[in-house]
């Protein structure tokens, strides 16, 4: 090399260049140089990478490393080799100019370090999506544990980049963090409450990535997308989507709707209101007509037979007037919904009257349907309250609804055609 010097300064000299001015314009060359040089073993790399490794990679049969082709984590190396080659050259290019040499090289060790920092990262997340497509990991938080890595990688590279501005060893500002471990605590505060919460929610399967969730404290309502070191993203149904903090899944309820999934069962249980006022004895018109039901036919005959045992026992008359169009109504959507293919019939199934309210009087639909999926489910529960809606009339009962403005238009009507 430093025959090639000895050489450029002759020549230089030879042209006529002054002796003074040699080393500002071998400099200029050497530098140009050098940049054209760096260049060109960036795109030789680059080349070399993508026509031989990343050919090489396709063809082999092992599928996760077609990864590191898909996401370009190999490119850069490209940046690597420039550096280091400028690395090399710098104290012999600044030969003549050796108080910028220590500045130059500690601009190269920084530009190295970022470059392999850079490398690892791309590997990282190559690896970290590879083996999230793995079943063994699928429901597994495995971003939060790349992302702490990710963190500790910038930490570490943060410490040798100040170590290399300053001229210290990377241990002096190790043993420099003692005294400020209250102050990183704080700064890393969520994400440590994060990476614990994520040890647990993996550890207790608290909750995985495509499970339906409720947190009414941040109105989240829908599907886990993401699972991080310090937050979990939700898609809500209205196509919107709230981030919670990982470590509220620790410290706080929420409903999660996968083992309702994992059942093959979803519950329904709805009241509807009748109007109290419609609410009688049967007489022997309502009664004619409900025994032509063959539904509740045979309930009926039942019924008679014991309220007249009954009657006769303690001497009771007016037997016919037992029965009411509310509990026969009952007892025909119980029949109704053991009779219905989409109601599970091994699990609880019954209709309840819960407590009078200025509503009217609620009877509650109890059971379990097959339909877990949401658009399926609410079909059934159509179905079935559409059925009592239509069917209530049939029993001379009437549906409560709080009066409108045209009720109140059309009682007012009634009284004064009455007057």
């Amino acid at each position: 090399m430093n025959n090639f010097l000895n050489w450029l300064d002759n020549l230089l000299f030879s042209s006529g260049i002054e002796i003074t001015n040699i080393p500002y314009l071998r400099l200029l060359i050497l530098v140009g140089s050098l940049i054209i040089i760096s260049i060109i073993c960036f795109y030789i790399t680059k080349y070399l990478i993508i026509h031989t490794i990343y050919r090489f990679i396709k063809r082999t049969r092992i599928q996760w490393d077609d990864i590191l082709v898909e996401r370009k984590s190999l490119d850069n190396l490209a940046h690597l080799i420039p550096a280091l080659l400028v690395k090399a050259c710098i104290p012999l290019i600044f030969i003549d100019f050796k108080q910028i040499i220590p500045f130059l090289s500690t601009l190269a060790d920084i530009y190295i370090i970022i470059a392999i920092m850079i490398l690892i990262i791309s590997l990282l997340k190559a690896s970290e999506v590879s083996i999230s497509t793995s079943p063994i990991f699928t429901n597994k938080p495995i971003g939060s544990y790349f992302q702490l890595v990710r963190i500790i990688i910038y930490i570490i590279v943060a410490i040798l980049i100040v170590s290399f501005v300053i001229g210290k060893s990377p241990f002096y500002l190790l043993s420099a963090f003692g005294a400020l471990s209250a102050i990183v605590l704080l700064i890393f505060k969520d994400t440590i409450l994060g990476f614990v919460a994520s040890v647990q929610i993996s550890s207790n399967d608290i909750i995985r990535v495509g499970d339906w969730i409720e947190i009414p404290k941040f109105n989240a309502d829908g599907e886990v997308i993401a699972i991080n070191l310090n937050t979990v993203k939700i898609s809500n149904w209205d196509k919107t989507t709230t981030t919670v903090p990982t470590y509220y899944f620790i410290s706080d309820s929420f409903k999660n709707w996968r083992s309702m999934k994992q059942s093959g069962v979803r519950r329904i249980n709805r009241p509807i209101y009748f109007n109290i006022r419609s609410i009688k004895f049967i007489d022997s018109t309502l009664k004619k007509r409900l025994s032509a039901n063959k539904l509740i036919h045979n309930f009926l005959l039942e019924k008679n037979i014991e309220i007249n045992n009954n009657n006769h026992d303690f001497n009771v008359l007016n037997t016919n007037q037992q029965l009411t169009n509310i509990g026969i109504f009952k007892q025909y959507m119980e029949y109704y919904l053991k009779n219905s293919t989409s109601i599970r019939q091994d699990m609880t199934l019954m209709i309840r009257q819960l407590t009078i309210t200025e509503k009217g009087m609620p009877l509650e639909i109890y059971c379990f349907t097959d339909k877990t999926e949401w658009i399926d489910y609410e079909e059934v529960i159509s179905d079935i309250f559409n059925y009592i809606l239509a069917t209530a009339p049939y029993f001379d009962l009437e549906i409560f609804q709080i009066p409108s403005g045209e009720d109140i238009v059309k009682g007012m009507q009634a009284c004064t055609q009455k007057h």
